[in-house]
């Protein structure tokens, strides 16, 4: 008798403790192949360093962080595919880093994220359709690229350069960008001199018909909508061309890789806008902690980037999100605690998120590739 109410007690108290999930599962659809394949490994690099450290150090209410990858090759349907395997069969609690204005935005039209009732952490894209309408699955640790092209065009128009044109891709992203130069030219009573689109996925003669377009209309800089494989080939033709305009980029290349691909005697002098603090120089608590984790568990051949940099902001926000929804977290859970986030810090750089609110950060400042091929401020 003392034997099964001694059971029956041990019954009783585990009951009553606090269930602990045996691990919490968080899932990342990325391009780790095609045109934008080493974006997609930086992104999957910042996300899985945070993830690992928090592993290494007791988990999120005693639970490890599985971080499940899956690689859609930068192309819608297979974005559509894998989101969908992830919520039904890997049973994720959340999701992080996705790329693709145009792949995001075709998830939104399904109603995917909605009818899940989950969260999509730091979507690597600053598409404005994304943003406005309001949509409650994706909390946005980027500003927007109306947010980049104003800064640009802002600092543009300051140094007396009024003569711009564009460069982009064929598509949301691309068209997501254009927009929000030409609004920012709207606003100081200017207009676009010239554009010229390439197709998503491709690197064909649109360089070439690009390149002559812009030389013909005489624009004095060009701001590039372009992912690396298409902004190191337009430039390194422009530039054989005779082409000096100043050139821009938006945030969502990398500058080593652009290096790599177009060398420095053509990529130095570009000006690249970026989201997130300069994460070369250690100013920031949050800059210190992700290059001592970097360092800690990246690959030895990985280098920082302020994709991996981006993306592992991401990860701490999302981290936050799961440990205040509590042991056993359900997507809405975690959801809803992100909701409940207000402005908070993740170490000198900020987000703020509420119930009617999922833009998170605003900041924007512009960084140049110099003549050693390194990124100045």
């Amino acid at each position: 008798m003392n034997t099964l109410r001694h059971v029956l007690s041990l019954l009783l108290l585990m009951a009553l403790s606090p269930v602990h999930a045996a691990e919490l599962v968080v899932g990342q659809v990325a391009p780790l192949s095609g045109v934008l394949a080493a974006t997609g490994a930086q992104m999957v690099l910042g996300a899985r360093i945070c993830f690992e450290h928090v592993n290494a150090t007791g988990g999120i209410h005693g639970a490890k962080i599985r971080h499940v990858v899956k690689d859609d090759a930068y192309k819608i349907e297979e974005t559509i595919r894998l989101t969908q395997e992830a919520i039904e069969r890997d049973k994720v609690v959340a999701l992080i880093g996705f790329a693709g204005t145009a792949n995001l935005t075709e998830l939104l039209r399904r109603n995917i994220l909605q009818q899940a009732n989950i969260a999509l952490v730091a979507p690597y894209t600053g598409g404005e359709p994304l943003r406005s309408p309001f949509n409650p699955s994706l909390f946005h640790i980027r500003a927007g690229y109306a947010d980049e092209a104003e800064h640009m065009v802002g600092q543009l128009v300051t140094l007396g350069i009024k003569d711009i044109g564009v460069y982009y891709q064929n598509d949301g992203f691309g068209k997501a960008g254009l927009a929000g130069v030409e609004a920012a030219l709207q606003r100081r009573e200017l207009k676009l001199l010239a554009s010229a689109p390439y197709e998503r996925n491709k690197l064909d003669d649109s360089v070439a018909q690009a390149v002559a377009a812009f030389r013909q209309s005489g624009v004095s800089a060009i701001i590039m909508i372009s992912i690396n494989p298409t902004t190191a080939a337009f430039v390194k033709a422009f530039r054989a061309a005779g082409g000096n305009a100043q050139l821009f980029n938006i945030s969502v290349v990398d500058p080593a890789e652009l290096v790599r691909l177009a060398g420095v005697e053509n990529m130095h002098g570009l000006g690249i806008s970026q989201v997130v603090p300069f994460p070369y120089s250690p100013t920031l608590p949050v800059i210190r902690e992700f290059r001592e984790l970097f360092a800690k568990y990246a690959p030895k051949e990985a280098t920082l980037s302020y994709t991996s940099f981006e993306e592992f902001i991401g990860a701490k926000v999302l981290v936050e999100g799961l440990r205040r929804a509590g042991p056993r977290p359900t997507p809405e859970k975690v959801l809803r605690a992100l909701e409940s986030l207000g402005r908070h810090d993740v170490g000198g750089f900020q987000v703020n998120f509420s119930r009617d609110n999922r833009i998170g950060s605003k900041y924007v400042e512009v960084t140049v590739i110099g003549r050693e091929g390194k990124l100045l401020r």
